[in-house]
């Protein structure tokens, strides 16, 4: 299949081409029939004027300059023409680059779902298996039974992601406002991540006085998403930061993370959907290109930016700004 795509594209290519080059050459020539016709018309015109004629070089010079409108007149309706179809050319070739990006982003989509699905189902399978067909001692039960809660919550937060991303496709996700305690929303997303990565340190940074108004629901999933992000792709015994700070204009939220941060050309890219940092092929980190374009599209409800910069030694901040 992998090669299968590229050999039709390159098809496509090739058939889009010959066919813009075609009409091209058929402009050309349609110009230079017309152009011939007119020099004939205009030589037959000229033959049949009277050299003893009072006005013969005024018919002469009228003859020419019909045959220089029609020039112009060619000229003209050829270039229109000719620029109609290149624009149509251009508009044709985008969107089809388009489509042929969001196929194939797509397609990644799927297969980093049933990835993601069939992971944490598999997990919880084999923890069931192992409670139902052995007798473990209290303290083994316990950490299998906390094991499968963990691929839960996952697929919970998954099955969110997927819901909400469709609702926001489809329009139909009316954001409830009201006012939000953002140390309280900070320390629900660690307890959460402490629950769901317990061997991770993620740590926080908070002033007094943090509130704005949100959506609960909504902040708690861009936090969560955020938190998850840093996590991803950041080295398990470096420590994960979150900050919230405030001045005269704003309130911000920050995500901090040592991991190998992001290129400079993707950080245009990351918060479209299905997008994801590195090569489809080779990448490790899971995911389904979701997190940060739900993470967009929260901030933007919520009239607030959302900005990634890069974090030193290394890493990435991801900045929210509520402004007051």
């Amino acid at each position: 299949m992998s090669i299968a795509k590229p050999q039709k594209l390159i098809t496509v290519t090739i058939v889009y081409w010959v066919l813009l080059l075609y009409m091209i050459a058929a402009l050309a020539w349609w110009f230079i029939a017309l152009e011939k016709q007119n020099n004939t018309i205009t030589q037959i015109r000229l033959s049949e004027l009277k050299q003893d004629d009072p006005a013969y070089f005024n018919k002469v010079i009228e003859v020419e300059q019909s045959s220089k409108r029609k020039t112009t007149q060619y000229i003209g309706e050829g270039l229109t023409f000719l620029v109609l179809i290149l624009i149509g050319a251009i508009f044709v070739y985008r969107a089809t680059r388009r489509q042929l990006k969001i196929s194939k982003q797509q397609q990644n989509f799927m297969m980093a779902i049933t990835h993601e699905l069939k992971t944490p189902i598999a997990t919880a399978q084999l923890n069931l298996q192992t409670l139902q067909k052995r007798k473990l001692d209290e303290e083994k039960q316990q950490k299998l039974i906390t094991n499968t809660l963990q691929e839960a919550n996952r697929l919970n937060n998954l099955c969110n992601n997927i819901l909400f991303a469709a609702q926001l496709d489809a329009g139909k996700y009316a954001a409830s406002l009201q006012t939000i305690n953002l140390n309280k929303l900070v320390e629900n997303g660690l307890n959460d991540c402490k629950t769901r990565f317990p061997e991770r340190i993620v740590q926080s940074e908070m002033e007094d006085d943090m509130n704005i108004e949100g959506d609960e629901f909504l902040l708690q999933m861009l936090l969560n998403n955020l938190i998850e992000n840093a996590i991803k792709y950041s080295p398990k015994d470096e420590t994960i930061n979150v900050v919230v700070a405030k001045n005269a204009a704003a309130i911000t939220l920050s995500v901090i993370d040592c991991g190998d941060g992001i290129s400079a050309n993707e950080k245009n890219n990351i918060f479209e959907k299905f997008y994801r940092v590195g090569n489809e092929n080779t990448r490790k980190a899971q995911g389904t290109g979701l997190g940060l374009y739900l993470s967009k599209k929260i901030c933007d409800a919520h009239k607030a930016s959302i900005t990634v910069t890069d974090n030193q030694p290394k890493g990435s901040i991801f900045t929210i700004k509520f402004t007051r």
